[in-house]
This record gives structure tokens, sequence and C-alpha cells, in this order.
């Protein structure tokens, strides 16, 4: 049995760790190599569950090795002969170089939430990859702790209890779309919350009731969609997008 393909999570932390070496690769005797390869066999991995115990050649260090071999040597600055890598590799190359602070930080938030023991310990979401099984530059356990957080039950009553007592409707934020106009007595009280800032940007603390958005379903959906190596917009920036569509700029 071979060691299955690198997902993007997993290339993710491996990239972060050449970029902060100086796009340089690492060799098997650093001490990064080793804790790197320890945490890509831990990651919450449904698919890859009990991996680790059957093939010890899993991620190993000196896998984890060659992989920041490819990753360095597929840079567009690197002057010698690159080694073959993956498509995937490509792509978070590409990713990194366009958005490095963004892409440190989604690996810093993995890391921080496998240290802290909290991401292990939350299910696989239905919405944590898009329909084609692809994630976006923040990885597939990101977007799962961002959608758990947000159907939380207890955070969003607090947030709907919060709009409430201002006398505010319960409506959708960027479309105003209220379920209570348009359903009746079924729609009262309900509406869907969202983060306003992505986790690995607000990192892993303790959410506040102004972090939080009023969306109906569909601007909920469109805000996690992933579209040009995103899956998180602001409301704000959702609601700029179709107001682009309606009132398209002039030319």
């Amino acid at each position: 049995m071979r060691s299955p393909a690198w997902t993007w999570d997993e290339l993710l932390l491996a990239c972060a760790l050449v970029v902060k070496n100086g796009w340089r690769e690492l060799r098997v005797g650093n001490p990064a190599v080793t804790e790197l390869s320890d945490l890509l066999r831990s990651l919450p991995l449904p698919e890859r569950s009990g991996l680790a115990q059957r093939l010890p050649e899993y991620r190993s260090v000196g896998s984890v090795s060659r992989k920041t071999t490819d990753l360095a040597s597929n840079h567009p600055g690197y002057s010698g002969k690159p080694t073959k890598g993956g498509s995937l590799d490509k792509l978070i190359i590409g990713a990194f170089l366009t958005r490095e602070a963004s892409m440190l930080q989604a690996a810093q938030a993995i890391e921080d939430g496998m240290g802290s023991g909290r991401l292990a310990l939350i299910p696989e979401q239905p919405d944590e990859a898009d329909e084609g099984g692809a994630t976006a530059s923040e990885g597939r356990l990101l977007a799962r702790w961002a959608i758990s957080r947000e159907r939380n039950p207890a955070l969003r009553k607090r947030k709907i209890s919060q709009v409430l007592k201002l006398g505010l409707p319960l409506e959708c934020t960027v479309c105003t779309f209220n379920f209570s106009s348009a359903y009746g007595a079924l729609g009262d009280g309900y509406i869907e919350v969202h983060h306003t800032l992505p986790l690995h940007i607000s990192g892993p603390r303790e959410t506040k009731l102004n972090d939080l958005a009023l969306l109906c379903a569909n601007c909920h959906r469109m805000c996690h969609r992933n579209h040009r190596g995103a899956t998180w917009r602001t409301p704000d920036e959702l609601k700029a997008e179709m107001e682009q569509i309606v009132h398209p700029p002039l030319r």
C-alpha cells in the first residue's frame, strides 16, 4: 500500500515550513521536519484514519523532507533543476507567492488548533469542501472549524437575542431577506450567522457577538463558496459583488 497523495492542508503546512526557511528545502535531520511529520500523521482527516499506524512510511520524516525539496525546487526563482512534484505543489506555491501572509496565518491556525487539541475534536462538516471536493487557500480543516463554530446553537441564539434587544429586524445583512416575512410563523426567529473574519485571521479566540453577521441561507453559502481561491467573504464584500452584477462598472 502506497502513501496517498498529499492534500492541500498538508501542502499548506509543508510550504509554510519552506517559506520560513527562505524557500529552501529542509533535510531529514532538521528538527522542524520531524515536528511536521508528527503533525501530518495526526491530522484529523477521516479518510486517513489509522493510516499512520498501518503505514509507517506515511508522511515519514524522509517523505516530508522530499516534499520540501519539491516545493523549494519548483519555486520560480530556483536556479537548479526542479524535481517533478505535482500539480497541487505548483498551486500551493502560487498561493504563497501571491498571499504569503494569509497562507502563513492559515498554517499557524492549523498548528494552534492541533496543538490545543481543539481541531481534532471537531467532526467532519458537510460543507468543508466544495461540490468538486476542492478546498480553498485556507484549507479544509480551517473550513471545518469555521463551519462548526458558526453552527453553534448557543452562539446563534445569543446573537439573535442581541439583535432583538436592539430593536433590529432578523434579516439578511446582504439581501435583507426576512424568513418571518417570507414564511410567516414557520420562519419566526430563524436566521443564520456568519463570522466576519476568517479563522486564520481572527485566531482561535472566543467569538464575540460583534464578530457575527446575520445572513440568509443563500448569502451564507455564497460567503463560504470556493471561488477564485477564496472561501471567505464578508457580508460587505458579497454585497459589493452583487451590486457589480446589478450595476456593472462603466468601461
